[in-house]
């Protein structure tokens, strides 16, 4: 089981609403939208996909990493390294 799995139908409700501001944005090019309101609304896409990542984050971190943690050794170590690999590359974005 994976850490998000409790919340799965709330993060996929979610990613629903994210793939239609994506289509959004597609119509709003194809329209010829003002530039500013199309990067307004890349930004609230981005938003919207930062939050879902942070979400699934912090699930990782008390369920996968807190499990492995518990129950010690090297798969602990790389469960550590998973995350702290997974933070780096959201500061990165």
């Amino acid at each position: 089981m994976h850490g998000y799995t409790e919340n799965k139908d709330a993060h996929l409700r979610r990613l629903r609403r994210i793939e239609g501001q994506v289509r959004g944005l597609q119509r709003m090019i194809e329209n010829d939208d003002y530039c500013i309101d199309v990067l307004t609304q890349i930004s609230a896409a981005t938003r919207a996909l930062q939050a879902v990542s942070l979400g699934l984050l912090d699930e990782h971190l008390k369920h996968c990493v807190s499990q492995a943690i518990s129950d010690g050794g090297d798969a602990a170590d790389e469960k550590i390294a998973e995350a702290s690999n997974a933070i780096a590359r959201l500061v990165r974005s």
